[in-house]
């Protein structure tokens, strides 16, 4: 059996040894960040993907109502278990201050302008129709609008889409319809 061979502490080898450990370690951090995040894409974007009609495109309310009662509603059930477990004057568990952080962030979003597929648009709907569910990257073939509860009757094209299918029907179909540059 061959003996592990021992560097000197300030050698060469030992800082050779010492940035290859560090970048493996590092790139392994990113990694999983990356597919955290990853993750997260796939089931808001899954959220969406289940919530289109089976023909035809959601209304601008429609998609208003899905957004405000179903997706930010979401953690309503958990946080209020959370609540109801928790004894009187005793603090808020992690995990109820993590859902209430998030209920809070999602809201102000919303207020100020949430970034959603434009399940509005038939091309983008056609197109998203195809995605496995799993391709992340292909999101960003679809066209994406941001609206905000703050003004219910107007959307913003944040995105425009990449696909052959959204560059030549760039045109807005609403009246009240702003394009911009992100």
């Amino acid at each position: 059996m061959k003996k592990e061979k021992i560097h000197h502490p300030q050698s060469r080898k030992a800082g050779q040894l010492a940035r290859k450990a560090l970048r493996k370690g590092k790139l392994g951090g990113q990694a999983s960040t990356r597919g955290k995040k990853h993750h997260f894409l796939a089931d808001f974007y899954g959220f969406f993907y289940h919530s289109i009609p089976d023909e035809g495109v959601l209304t601008l309310e429609e998609l208003h109502g899905l957004l405000r009662d179903v997706w930010l509603t979401r953690h309503d059930a958990e946080l209020e278990e959370e609540k109801a477990s928790r004894r009187k004057g005793r603090p808020k568990s992690v995990k109820e201050v993590k859902l209430e952080e998030i209920k809070l962030r999602e809201s102000e979003e919303y207020r100020t302008g949430f970034q959603v597929i434009d399940l509005t648009h038939r091309p983008t709907v056609d197109l998203f129709r195809r995605w496995d569910q799993k391709e992340v990257a292909f999101i960003q073939l679809l066209r994406f609008i941001r609206i905000s509860s703050a003004n219910p009757g107007s959307i913003v094209i944040s995105k425009p889409g990449k696909h052959h299918s959204m560059v030549e029907s760039v045109e807005p179909s609403l009246p009240d319809v702003e394009m911009i540059d992100s």
